[in-house]
């Protein structure tokens, strides 16, 4: 599975520690990290999926920006906040960490697709699952990976 974490470009030091450790979640259960490319939460969130071993896509705004230092595979799609529809649909599923704008776009363009979205401290929006911590979005993946598709708003 594909796993897109959006969020902000800068964040805090405990917004980074959370975003790392999904990451790393992400990566212990075999799925491919997908995000922006650059720093805040996307840094965070890769350089969590690639201490546990995970493969991380950056979808970049720029044609020639340098993604974190993190991602293993860029794609440079020159297109600006335009990418995050890239993003999104190159995902199974949206996990949405705190963020302005652009996060929020992430999330609508996921349940326009009708694709499982979980907010863990972002914006709450009905039909979006709201987890409490990493630990919560972890029994949600195990679920997920086991066939479950309903999340149980």
């Amino acid at each position: 599975m594909q796993i897109a974490v959006v969020g902000a470009g800068a964040c805090s030091p405990e917004v980074r520690d959370v975003a790392k450790r999904v990451g790393q979640i992400i990566a212990s259960h075999g799925h491919v990290l997908i995000c922006g490319g650059l720093g805040g939460v996307m840094e965070a969130a890769c350089c969590g999926a690639r201490e546990a071993g995970g493969l991380c896509v950056g979808i970049l705004p720029g044609e020639s920006e340098e993604a974190n230092t993190c991602v293993d595979v860029t794609i440079a799609t020159g297109m600006g906040h335009a990418r995050n529809v890239i993003i999104v649909k190159s995902a199974d599923l949206v996990i949405a960490l705190p963020g302005e704008l652009g996060t929020l776009s992430e999330m609508a363009l996921a349940m326009k697709m009708n694709k499982p979205v979980i907010s863990l401290s972002s914006w709450e929006i009905c039909g979006v699952f709201q987890a409490k911590g990493p630990e919560e979005v972890e029994e949600l993946l195990e679920r997920i990976d086991q066939g479950q598709k309903d999340l149980g708003q």
